[in-house]
């Protein structure tokens, strides 16, 4: 079988804040830069919003891979769209039906693309409904919340089912993995079926980031 095109995207929750435009320059060897939202509702942690969001935008043509851990995410959406997030990601368990239709939607007219995280609680089959018009697939494997959290080896089993039912369908769907990725966990991912993968603290923390970014693609 040919291998998946790996993408890897470095979340900016671990990086130095105190010189985040420097951060975010010193991972252009990646793919995405992946920016977590939290509100202190959905997960207890609070992180940041739109105006960060702008900054990071004038810093970087980089792809902005923005995960929305924060309730009512549909009431947001675009507007994180048109602050300049690439791929607006959002979770399952924050929206009834309607509101996670109309979300995607809303997205895909401003010309963003569109995805659907789920909790490691959570089972596959509650993308079921949505998936024919997502852009990617978030899975959490770890509690969403907080960075540095140790890896949860049972999730491996849902990537493997997502990826069946993306290339069953025969989507245009990417399958992102977030929580505890590093140079070991990378590649039990990648062969349960993930193509992009987000790497917070082993990433800002390496002394030789790009270097660290490739072994992550070619775990």
């Amino acid at each position: 079988m040919e291998r998946r095109m790996i993408k890897i995207a470095p979340s900016i929750l671990a990086a130095d804040f105190s010189k985040l435009a420097s951060e975010v320059l010193s991972v252009e060897a990646a793919d995405y830069i992946h920016f977590d939202v939290m509100d202190g509702v959905f997960v207890q942690n609070i992180s940041f919003g739109f105006p960060i969001l702008e900054s990071v935008r004038k810093t970087t043509d980089m792809t902005l891979d923005v995960h929305l851990m924060i309730e009512s995410p549909s009431l947001y959406t675009t507007r994180f769209a048109e602050a300049g997030g690439d791929i607006i990601t959002f979770h399952a368990e924050a929206g009834t039906p309607q509101s996670i239709r109309k979300a995607i939607g809303d997205i895909h007219r401003l010309g963003k693309k569109a995805g659907l995280a789920v909790k490691p609680d959570s089972p596959a089959e509650v993308l079921l409904p949505y998936i024919d018009s997502l852009d990617i697939v978030l899975v959490m494997t770890v509690e969403p919340g907080y960075g540095g959290q140790e890896f949860l080896p049972e999730m491996l089993p849902k990537v493997t089912r997502i990826r069946e039912i993306i290339d069953r369908r025969g989507l245009d769907c990417e399958l992102e993995v977030d929580g505890g990725i590093n140079q070991q966990t990378a590649g039990l991912c990648i062969a349960a079926g993930a193509n992009v993968l987000v790497a917070g603290v082993a990433v800002f923390r390496a002394d030789d980031k790009d270097a660290y970014i490739l072994k992550l693609r070619e775990a």
